[in-house]
């Protein structure tokens, strides 16, 4: 006889996890009882938001290394209580959804007696996470936890990947139960058939401007390595979404850069003119299309062959002419062993080398105003980093500089979200420094961003991350002032900041902090920080006419306006 809490803690084991992140809760007192000998690490956070994110984060890094969990890739697990603890957990399993991330948040809940009379904390969790999460159910049952933690990492890891939320009544966790585990499945085998391989290398023979967009959660390195093998068999150019520029080696010569919010416009238009466009692993998506004006949904001019693991993608928005349910990895490694048509490469050299060189031109670095230039900073991290170093963001226009100008160089070294999720940064980069104490990791925030999450480096120190925060100061929340500017031009309202001293809180954690006031003294501040070997904030002091990669304060100002 075991109580629910252990029944569902040798069932996480069982499934191959080995850390979960948390705020603890008196709902599931019974759970961290499991936990305690259970050699399963449990990250203990400051807020219910940072855990989430940081679990959503440690399922991105799972995807990417699909060793974990045989072969399927685990998703993240997240503990919180109920009421405030799920409504603040609520933004990470909205990112995971928009993600396609694998993760399961649990959530302690009332006991089942006092349901729907609105007890203490009371939510009815499936109203309030359906649109989110791919499923949401509570354990009525202590006798049932086995079937439903069996239920919940298939549905979070097959198909489109994504979270699962499962309420757990605080009476069910403590109740006894004899009941056998249920154990993980065996690794899916590949599933791309001999005919659907014939038909993608077809659609791209006939094309005359082919243009591979590889995307998704469920990637992992030897996609990359198999990426660029059919590329170069092929002599592809190869475009990414939005936030996914670690899919291919950004200095290979048919990488031709990203397709997302601030892309370079001749890759937009490069998209426009393509007559052919094979999607691995992507959802075709609003910031992939700029507001879907790159390639309107009801007349897309080009073919469309799309490839996902998911069927209930396939035209959801866009009508492929060719739909292939299957994972993007298993296709790539499909096409990087099959046989390239006969001169291939030479057919399509000028078409992928035109888009290899607007990319190249595109990381020229545009001077911004001020005394520390965000594109030097980004620019020399590029550089000198070693080449397995992560680098986090959330969102802001500082993300940009970072999507610019930095070569992501190995897969699994961006982790940021693709919904646009301001804080997302550094919860990412402490469930970075906790899975690889090894790697550098080094978060790029606004300070704006910073501020939603920055209560988290108390949980770094605690449980021994070192990621080096890269602040830009700027005063405001930029992204927000650059379209008031456009629309309201000198009407300045709802977007200044008053900011601490960042280093000096930092250091109050006890991590290291400094300031940076000159570009050239950057170098140094960042071999400090490093040499630090704990959790290190850089503050960059930036000047508030520099609003962002494309243009300064004064030049959106002038922009014409209809």
């Amino acid at each position: 006889m075991r109580h629910g809490g252990q029944i569902l803690v040798d069932q996480l084991k069982l499934q191959g996890v080995s850390r979960v992140f948390s705020v603890p809760g008196e709902s599931f007192l019974a759970v961290l009882d499991g936990l305690h000998g259970s050699g399963i690490r449990n990250i203990v956070c400051r807020q219910e938001g940072g855990a989430a994110m940081m679990a959503e984060a440690d399922g991105k890094m799972n995807a990417a290394d699909m060793n974990a969990g045989g072969g399927r890739g685990l998703p993240g697990i997240c503990f919180v209580t109920r009421g405030p603890g799920a409504t603040n957990a609520s933004a990470g399993v909205h990112v995971a959804r928009q993600d396609s991330t694998p993760m399961i948040l649990f959530i302690g809940q009332i006991d089942r007696g006092h349901r729907d009379r609105e007890a203490f904390q009371e939510v009815d969790y499936r109203a309030m996470f359906s649109p989110l999460a791919k499923w949401v159910a509570e354990i009525d049952s202590t006798a049932r936890i086995p079937e439903y933690l069996s239920r919940a990492f298939h549905i979070a890891t097959s198909g489109r990947p994504g979270p699962v939320v499962l309420s757990l009544p605080e009476d069910m966790l403590t109740s006894l139960a004899d009941v056998p585990d249920i154990a993980a499945p065996a690794p899916v085998p590949a599933s791309v058939s001999t005919a659907e391989l014939a038909a993608i290398t077809e659609a791209l023979d006939r094309a005359e401007r082919p243009l591979v967009i590889a995307g998704g959660t469920a990637w992992n390195a030897t996609a990359a390595a198999d990426l660029a093998r059919f590329a170069a068999a092929w002599g592809l150019p190869v475009a990414v979404p939005f936030r996914r520029q670690g899919h291919i080696d950004n200095r290979d010569a048919h990488y031709a850069g990203d397709l997302g919010i601030g892309m370079n416009p001749r890759l937009g238009a490069r998209l426009q003119a393509a007559d052919c466009i094979l999607v691995l692993g992507a959802r075709i998506g609003d910031s992939l299309t700029r507001g879907y004006e790159l390639m309107d949904p009801a007349a897309p001019g080009k073919t469309i062959v799309h490839v996902y693991p998911d069927a209930s993608e396939l035209g959801r928005v866009y009508r492929p002419d060719l739909g292939i349910v299957a994972p993007a990895a298993d296709m790539v490694a499909a096409l990087a062993a099959a046989p390239a048509p006969e001169g291939a490469p030479a057919r399509w050299a000028d078409w992928t080398t035109a888009a290899r060189l607007d990319y190249e031109r595109w990381q020229q670095p545009k001077e911004t105003p001020g005394a520390v230039k965000m594109e030097a900073v980004v620019g020399w991290l590029s550089a000198n980093l070693p080449e397995d170093a992560i680098l986090t963001n959330g969102a802001g226009n500082y993300a940009a500089f970072l999507h610019r100008y930095f070569r992501f160089k190995q897969h699994g070294t961006q982790l940021a979200p693709t919904s646009g999720s301001m804080g997302y940064g550094f919860p990412a980069a402490v469930a970075a420094g906790i899975r690889f104490p090894g790697r550098a990791v080094v978060c790029m925030a606004g300070d704006g961003c910073f501020q939603m999450t920055l209560n988290e480096m108390s949980t770094a120190v605690q449980h021994g991350s070192a990621p080096i925060v890269v602040v830009a100061n700027n005063g405001q929340y930029g992204t927000i002032r650059m379209h008031q500017e456009r629309h309201y031009p000198e009407r300045v309202s709802g977007t200044m900041l008053a900011n601490p001293d960042f280093a000096a809180l930092a250091r109050a954690y006890g991590g290291h902090g400094e300031v940076v006031e000159r570009g050239e003294d950057f170098p140094e501040a960042f071999a400090r920080a490093r040499a630090s070997g704990t959790l290190a904030v850089i503050e960059l002091r930036m000047d508030p006419e520099a609003l962002s990669a494309g243009a300064s304060l004064t030049e959106i100002r002038a922009e014409k306006r209809p």
